[in-house]
């Protein structure tokens, strides 16, 4: 308790600044997903309420994903009724508990680094492409804005370039000012007021567009910005009005199969894009800590069993508003658990104020969070680390900007893994010669994989010769490695080869036969 105690000066800002930057996202993924818009908020609050506790991540945010739109539209459509998914989302919250209990989390331990790496600079160059035609106040929605689905990487590059030809002068003075804000807030200049370091850059940054938009609607109102320009929150007038907004799964839908196959769906791909989104968030974390995978599925489990009960969207743990969380300066859960309080709380209390703030605002904040995932340096740094660093890196980049996330993690660490085999194939087996002596050294685990190597080695040697084969090294020989090295222990007599063997598995069974 004391540990979130003194970080509370922290925390507070930063749920205040990933709040801001959710709510417009929540609204938008259940307007993409075909489902009520207050589904979204609904995901929202219970996976910064419950998720947030129930999670071992302390800077992890949970919410409604982007990435599972059209799996969730699809399902509406192919049920008909959106009572009748909630019943699959239930079912895939209990499995996602279930994934948690047989520790299925261990899954996040085998993304390569530079892969994760590359997922991160994939969504900050995606904020940046996504977020500034809503920078300059261009026509278009904020749905999806954390996705980067196959059917919309063309059209983000073509809203990006439209963009410049729809320039709103007031959201392009908003969004400038506010770039600045947070630049400054930065600086070290700033840093030097104890004041100023306690109010964070996107919460002046929020309250200059509301201020600058007021005068502008008072004194020149061609600078001002309206309408769908704006943020847009349903406004209840009274508790019975909030409480007739949830939802309520059919059960009479188990006898559907439909409904499983959806469930199963669920779990999968909302587990994958948790266990992806911990992974970064990890190597995010000033302090370094890593979150249990196996607690971060029961969490998730639990977030989806319960936003299923009450009308959500499924939940994952969302890599954008986590990076923002870190961005603002987060230490602990309870910055999550208060955006999950402020966006329960927005609905009931504050939706008239809080449709004031321009998207332009937030839209500068994910800039910055963008430009900090994706940063030239980060390029740079795996460039200098070699191309089976680099290759991987890139290639996750590329992948993830003319697919999705799912499906670029996938290329990446399908190249990744190249790059791993690549590098044990030649480090597996070495051989040395001097003279007519050769040491053929096995090092460490020798699998299948290198038995085109070995036998490459093998034909080499001359006739008349003689060879070490040094496996002090191995803890693994494969078995298909150790058949190999029989035949030719069979046959290395006809050439006049001698042949010594030195700790090989399998030692006193070759030994015999060459007696």
């Amino acid at each position: 308790m004391n540990n979130y105690l003194k970080h509370l000066k922290h925390d507070i800002p930063a749920g205040i600044v990933v709040f801001l930057v959710a709510l417009p996202l929540c609204l938008g993924i259940a307007l993409a997903s075909g489902a009520p818009l207050f589904s979204g908020l609904i995901a929202g609050f219970v996976g910064g309420i419950f998720v947030s506790w129930a999670s071992g991540s302390q800077l992890s945010v949970s919410g409604p994903a982007a990435g599972l739109t059209v799996i969730v539209l699809d399902a509406i459509e192919q049920l008909g009724s959106f009572s009748g998914f909630l019943t699959s989302l239930v079912l895939a919250g209990i499995l996602q508990f279930a994934l948690g209990y047989f520790r299925a989390g261990i899954i996040g331990a085998f993304f390569p680094a530079s892969v994760i790496r590359g997922m991160l600079a994939a969504i900050g160059l995606i904020l940046i492409i996504k977020q500034f035609p809503h920078a300059v106040g261009y026509d278009i929605s904020f749905e999806g804005d954390e996705s980067y689905m196959q059917e919309t990487a063309e059209s983000s590059f073509q809203e990006l370039i439209s963009s410049f030809g729809s320039i709103s002068s007031g959201a392009l003075v908003i969004t400038v000012v506010a770039l600045l804000i947070l630049i400054l807030w930065e600086t070290p200049l700033f840093k030097r007021f104890s004041l100023l370091r306690l109010i964070p850059g996107p919460l002046v940054v929020v309250s200059w567009g509301i201020l600058y938009n007021a005068a502008a609607l008072k004194y020149a109102p061609d600078w001002s910005i309206t309408g769908k320009y704006l943020v847009t929150l349903p406004v209840t007038e009274n508790a019975t009005d909030f409480f007739k907004n949830f939802s309520f799964p059919d059960f009479s839908f188990l006898s559907n199969p439909q409904v499983y196959i959806i469930a199963v769906t669920i779990a999968i791909i909302a587990s994958l894009e948790t266990l992806l989104s911990l992974e970064a968030v990890d190597k995010l974390d000033p302090l370094k800590r890593i979150a249990p995978t196996n607690r971060e599925l029961k969490a998730q489990g639990i977030g989806n069993l319960i936003s299923g009960l009450i009308g959500g969207l499924p939940i994952t743990a969302v890599i954008v508003r986590s990076s923002a969380n870190i961005n603002a300066g987060g230490h602990t859960k309870v910055s999550c658990f208060l955006h999950g309080i402020l966006l329960l709380s927005s609905v009931l209390f504050f939706a008239q104020f809080l449709n004031k703030i321009p998207l332009a605002c937030l839209a500068a904040i994910l800039l910055q969070t963008g430009y900090k995932l994706a940063k030239p340096k980060l390029f740079i740094e795996f460039y200098r680390k070699g191309w089976n660093q680099f290759i991987p890196f890139a290639v996750t980049i590329i992948a993830i900007l003319l697919t999705d996330l799912l499906q670029g993690i996938l290329i990446g660490i399908g190249i990744g893994l190249y790059f791993v085999i690549r590098a044990n194939y030649h480090a597996a087996i070495t051989m040395t010669q001097e003279n007519s002596h050769y040491v053929l050294s096995f090092n460490k685990d020798v699998s299948f994989l290198n038995k085109a190597l070995l036998r490459k080695f093998l034909s080499r040697i001359d006739a008349n010769s003689t060879v070490l084969m040094d496996a002090s090294n191995t803890q693994f020989i494969d078995h298909d490695i150790l058949e190999t090295i029989e035949d030719y222990l069979q046959t290395a007599h006809e050439d006049n080869i001698r042949v010594e063997v030195r700790d090989l598995h399998g030692k006193q069974k070759i030994q015999q036969q060459t007696a």
